[in-house]
């Protein structure tokens, strides 16, 4: 070290060399290994974003694919309803068609007996009228061989049996012409009934067709959501007793006879126009319908989950999405409850009943009756809840079943 009037000479030991080489390779070392760090770590939290980013598309177009999804279903459903509509008018249209086919049948029926009995009769009149005009003949011809030919008297008796003659052979005649004419008026009858049994069955076919393609869906739909549809039509038809108007089973015998083919065929076809009615009935107070409308994702079903058992579906969507009413019944419970946080209780025919749960507002009060769309509450994150979502459950007889099976069942079908 120089100065203005001195020079120093510092002398640094081996081991003090050492010491300050290994220090600065040390520090060198740490300051690499630092810029190494902070640049992976940069590097990582870029793709981390990246990927980050890649799942919210993911997940965007996942949502938007279920939007759509519930959207061509609400179509579908709609449809099947209008189809469903469309095909009771049609079989409540082709019943009036079959009650006055069987009327207007039992009229021709009426008419070939009263022809058949003039017929008959008027069998027997051309025979009493070639018998007496045989008998006339006979008189005449001994009247004119025992007067003469010039007599008065004779001729005058002559020109009388010849009148009558004449009026006799005009009669039968005429009762031969009526005979045909009752004759072919007969087959004309026959012939219009054979085209009307033609017509009505085919019209028993296409109901029948309509008949299976109607019950068999739904018949399916109650049973995959686990419901006896034995029990569940006798529950329906408790509730539903009145008589009277199409659906009454017909009878066209007068005299308590047996019924005919069709008759029995007809009130078979009426028997599954009732049973489709029920069914009717029946789905429109059974949860098949789903709670939310707008786009949503399944975050937990119905089974067992950290330990325990989860007695419901959750649905996750936006703060303040609107919940709607599954199906038509009476409002139970409207209020807080313990770890549900708001919850609605809705109990529904046949014993069924569902809740929904974590509300952040509830817009129905206790025994408001709702129908099936009905916008009960909207969904929120109250109670023992992580996030905003929908927690809903279907009881059976106060026994927890899976809501899944009830929407699925539905989905098939409407």
């Amino acid at each position: 070290m120089r100065s203005d009037t001195d020079t120093r000479f510092i002398r640094l030991r081996p081991s003090t060399q050492l010491i300050a080489f290994v220090g600065s390779t040390v520090i060198v070392a740490w300051t690499i290994v630092a810029t190494a760090i902070l640049l992976m770590d940069s590097i990582g939290s870029g793709n981390f974003r990246e990927q980050a980013r890649r799942d919210q598309q993911t997940y965007e177009l996942r949502l938007n694919d279920l939007s759509d999804e519930r959207d061509a279903r609400t179509e579908e459903a709609l449809a099947a309803q209008t189809r469903f509509n469309s095909a009771l008018d049609q079989i409540s249209l082709m019943q009036s068609e079959l009650l006055a086919s069987e009327t207007r049948r039992r009229e021709l029926e009426t008419g070939i007996e009263v022809i058949q009995s003039t017929l008959r009769r008027t069998m027997k009149e051309r025979e009493l009228a070639r018998t007496e005009v045989d008998g006339l003949r006979n008189v005449s011809t001994d009247t004119a061989s025992a007067q003469g030919d010039a007599s008065p008297l004779g001729n005058e008796m002559v020109g009388v049996l010849s009148d009558a003659l004449q009026e006799t052979a005009a009669q039968r005649d005429e009762v031969i012409a009526s005979a045909k004419l009752a004759l072919r008026s007969a087959e004309d009858m026959q012939l219009e009934m054979a085209l009307m049994e033609e017509k009505n069955d085919q019209i028993f076919r296409q109901l029948e067709d309509a008949m299976t393609v109607s019950v068999a869906p739904l018949d399916k739909m109650f049973k995959a959501a686990g419901m006896n549809t034995d029990t569940l039509l006798e529950e329906v038809r408790r509730g539903y007793q009145g008589q009277g108007g199409p659906m009454m089973p017909l009878s066209f015998s007068t005299k308590g006879g047996e019924l005919t083919k069709e008759t029995v065929r007809a009130n078979r076809l009426l028997d599954q126009m009732d049973r489709l009615n029920m069914y009717r009935i029946a789905a429109e107070t059974a949860p098949f319908a789903n709670p939310l409308k707008s786009a949503f994702r399944y975050t937990s079903g119905f089974g067992m989950r950290w330990g325990r058992m989860h007695k419901g579906t959750d649905f996750a969507a936006r703060h303040g999405t609107p919940i709607y009413a599954t199906a038509e019944g009476v409002v139970v419970h409207a209020d807080w409850l313990s770890g549900y946080g708001r919850l609605i209780k809705i109990k529904h025919e046949f014993g069924i009943e569902t809740r929904y749960a974590h509300l952040a507002k509830i817009r129905v009060k206790v025994g408001q009756r709702v129908s099936r769309g009905d916008r009960i509450g909207d969904m929120g994150n109250s109670g023992r809840s992580t996030g905003t979502h929908l927690h809903y459950e279907v009881r059976v007889n106060g026994r927890a079943v899976n809501p899944m099976t009830f929407i699925k069942a539905g989905r098939d079908v409407f």
